[in-house]
């Protein structure tokens, strides 16, 4: 078989890193990661002090905040020298590293990742796109760079025809390590067993074109030639394949036919199998939700419209579906992730990412060809900061490193723009009495600022843009208007200026035609 001239073990696999090396990982959070060779290249660092100084490139944000496992087994000082990727928040070994200057870090969004890997595999320069203008990553605010030392400018501000561009640099990967699940006779990889792609061929081929080897890790060996249609990598371009025969679906899941179209699950299971996940993924019950975030969740969806292409981000936007079935709206809609899939239920907890019952899964590239083409036509989204121009920060907490994963692309691209948060954070109480609401305490910070710590998604992009923007919080909804916000509704039984401006450190606009929130939210 052509394939047995490839495989090798973990520890083989590695030695075709080496020191000053761009590597290239395909996947997302723990799922699709490649954890058996990426373990062994932390092992053959601590042991022989080599390879030194790669440079690490992933799309999506990698590992799951455990200390050494997945891409904290290789988030060593003096291992690493630079990482770009979209999202930190779980990657506590490399965020540590680049909070203390150790290493250059640069946050880029994911899809101008996703389609700078797409660029390297053809050999072409870049990605030139309005993806990011106006947001931190332009070049005229901090280049997406999250440290003193990070001193490059990987996205360039670029003028054709009198309009602003960003031009992102296509990478020189020299290593691609890849995750799938079989290796047939002759090596081509299928991922019949994975819960999507993310851009294996992409990721492969940059390598390639650089002149580079491909890795991949699998679960099996098959003595058959595969399904040509469900071949993601062909066996041409792999030069080491490991088998790790204990490769789980995610953190907490060996297995569910579900997430990938090989069992299609009634409505009625879908239910108990999230509040499964939930359970493996905190060790307890469901978290409870507050009636803040429900009041959040039920104004919100009445921005939805019947059959449209929706994408929902983490916390207050995942209880949207539930709160319009509440209200009694239509249910029908086409649910997207950035991972790649459409239609059916989004997992969550340590199996976020995953989909039960997808109706199409395809490469992420494609998927934000999706979003950057038009076809989004409303986002929900959370914030951890708003500003009086509309700016919205999520993407820093101060000193704390958190990165934009697909934030600028879905906020950016989608007809509607939703954002989901309560007016203040940390403590922040209310009350419901006889349908009105009463503060009883005040959260022990403001969401409003006078300037947000970083532009995750540009207001100024936005009204240029003519783009639809709601911030809908559980006291009040602000409109997005040329001259700044708006409020347009606000909560029955609540004073505008006691409960809501006096509280802001700017004084927003106020609709000649302010209305009630509907009653029914409160209830």
């Amino acid at each position: 078989m052509k394939v047995d001239r490839k495989i090798m073990t973990a520890d083989e696999a590695v030695r075709l890193i080496k020191s000053e090396d761009t590597v290239a990982i395909n996947g997302f959070g723990s799922l699709v990661y490649p954890e058996e060779v990426t373990a062994a290249l932390g092992k053959r660092f601590l042991e022989t002090g080599e390879p030194r100084n790669l440079n690490y490139i992933a799309g999506a944000g990698l590992g799951e905040a455990t200390e050494g496992r997945l891409i904290d087994g290789i988030s060593y000082e003096g291992l690493v020298k630079k990482v770009i990727c979209s999202h930190f928040i779980k990657m506590v070994g490399l965020k540590t590293l680049a909070k203390e200057n150790k290493i250059e870090a640069y946050n880029l969004p994911y899809g101008a990742i996703s389609h700078m890997f797409r660029a390297a595999a053809g050999r072409k320069p870049g990605v030139l796109t309005k993806l990011g203008l106006k947001t931190f990553v332009d070049p005229r605010n901090t280049r997406g760079a999250l440290n003193e030392i990070s001193k490059d400018t990987l996205a360039e501000l670029m003028v054709i025809d009198g309009e602003e561009y960003l031009f992102y640099k296509a990478p020189k990967v020299d290593v691609s390590i890849i995750r799938g699940t079989t290796a047939d006779i002759n090596g081509n990889i299928t991922f019949e067993k994975e819960a999507f792609y993310l851009d294996p061929f992409t990721t492969a081929m940059a390598a390639k074109a650089n002149g580079g080897k491909v890795i991949v890790q699998v679960e099996r060996i098959s003595g058959t030639r595969a399904n040509p249609r469900q071949v993601k990598i062909p066996g041409a371009i792999v030069d080491a394949i490991v088998v790790a025969p204990n490769q789980w679906q995610t953190m907490i899941e060996q297995y569910n036919p579900a997430y990938t179209g090989e069992l299609v699950v009634p409505d009625s299971q879908i239910q108990p199998m999230l509040d499964e996940v939930t359970r493996l993924s905190v060790g307890g019950g469901k978290k409870e939700r507050t009636l803040v975030h429900k009041i959040i969740a039920r104004r919100a969806a009445m921005e939805l419209k019947e059959n449209a292409v929706v994408n929902l981000g983490i916390g207050i936007p995942e209880l949207v579906p539930a709160a319009a079935k509440e209200l009694g709206l239509s249910g029908e809609m086409d649910l997207t992730i950035e991972a790649g899939l459409v239609g059916g239920t989004p997992s969550g907890g340590l199996s976020f990412g995953a989909v039960i019952n997808p109706e199409m899964c395809q490469d992420t590239a494609y998927q934000f060809d999706l979003y950057d083409g038009g076809v989004l036509d409303i986002t929900f989204v959370g914030a951890m900061q708003v500003d009086k121009k509309g700016n919205v920060n999520v993407s820093k907490s101060g000193g704390n490193i958190i990165g934009v994963g697909g934030f600028v692309n879905l906020t950016q691209s989608a007809k509607k723009c939703v954002y989901c948060f309560p007016f203040s954070g940390g403590g922040n109480k209310m009350e419901i009495v006889d349908g009105k609401m009463h503060i009883l305490q005040e959260g022990k910070y403001q969401k409003f600022c006078e300037k947000v710590d970083e532009i995750s998604a540009s207001g100024e992009y936005a009204v240029e843009s003519g783009q639809e923007v709601l911030y809908v919080t559980e006291r009040c909804v602000f409109k997005l208007t040329p001259e700044g916000l708006e409020i347009i509704e606000i909560a029955p039984g609540l004073d505008i200026e006691k409960d809501i401006i006096s509280l802001m450190p700017f004084r927003p606009l106020v609709s000649k035609d302010l209305k009630e929130m509907d009653s029914r939210f409160f209830l």
